[in-house]
């Protein structure tokens, strides 16, 4: 070996130790500040979920009991089916439309990049200003029809849809953007060679090869489906009321993170044990319908 070379060795290796000696320096402020801002609140948020408290000093420990509430809650059932439906129709809108979008603007017409700026814009606006801003849209339009946004819960599900599709759709557009220009082009070519349809190469060459990206805007638009709260709260508040028989109010728009909120903050203190308690069930139920999805679309991405 030339000497050059154990000189070229010598130097990595030095460099190596270098990094590892100081490595721990570097990440030392990262973990710790990881661990104050996020571990130790996560641990103490779900010690609270067994204890009944106004103030987190004054936590008592009463075992099981707010999970009990939790699950009793007929509200917290029906915001979880509500935001059970507004996740299904939303990842299926959101994905095809935004998928349709990409898929257009790679077909190398003019302005594409116009367009993609106008389609992103939306991702940019705060979820309370969209609601607030959508709001005014949809009362101006059902004004006419002597109704509001806040008067039937029917509306408000789409109102919700509408508001998160149109936010959301330029954001997965630009993820499916970056699949489909990640495409063989021999495998494009050679399915063009091979006499292949554009829907056949659509279908069995192109959506196979961007299934990483369909695999990363479903986790996310799945999870912001379920997440979703800002809109949510300018958009309807939860409205319109509904009153059951038993005396509990359910608030007929009202998503999970909406509830768990409403819960924490309402007139009765007490309940916030109980609603630490909804929030680490919507936790885990998040974090599993994620995780998941994750493992059912990786086995189908296609191994280039």
């Amino acid at each position: 070996m030339s000497s050059a070379k154990v000189k070229k060795i010598t130097a990595s290796n030095s460099r190596i130790r270098s990094i590892r000696h100081w490595g721990l320096l570097f990440l030392g402020p990262v973990t710790a500040a990881f661990v104050i801002g996020f571990v130790w609140p996560f641990i103490q948020g779900i010690y609270l979920s067994f204890c009944q408290f106004r103030l987190t000093s004054d936590a008592k420990f009463i075992g099981l009991g707010n999970y009990a509430a939790a699950f009793a809650d007929p509200s917290f059932r029906y915001s979880f089916w509500f935001t059970a439906a507004f996740a299904i129709v939303t990842v299926i809108l959101i994905n095809i439309l935004a998928f349709a979008v990409a898929y257009v603007l790679t077909q190398n017409i003019k302005g594409s990049n116009i367009f993609r700026t106008v389609f992103f814009a939306p991702n940019l606006i705060g979820g309370i200003v969209l609601g607030y801003i959508w709001s005014m849209i949809f009362d101006g339009i059902l004004s006419r029809y002597g109704t509001s946004i806040v008067m039937n819960s029917t509306l408000g599900f789409w109102g919700l849809v509408i508001l998160v599709c149109w936010q959301q759709i330029g954001y997965m557009m630009i993820i499916y953007i970056a699949g489909l220009q990640a495409v063989p082009e021999d495998m494009l070519e050679a399915a063009k060679i091979d006499g292949a349809s554009k829907s056949q190469t659509l279908f069995k060459v192109t959506i196979p090869n961007v299934m990483p990206s369909i695999t990363i805007c479903m986790f996310l638009t799945l999870t912001n489906g379920f997440k979703l709260f800002d809109q949510n709260l300018a958009l309807t508040g939860g409205q319109p009321f509904k009153q059951l028989a038993s005396g509990d109010t359910i608030h007929q728009t009202e998503m999970l993170a909406l509830n768990i909120y409403n819960t924490f903050y309402g007139t009765a203190s007490v309940a916030r044990g109980t609603a630490q308690a909804k929030a680490v069930i919507f936790f885990i139920l998040v974090a599993v319908l994620g995780l998941a999805q994750l493992s059912y679309t990786r086995k189908r991405e296609v191994q280039q």
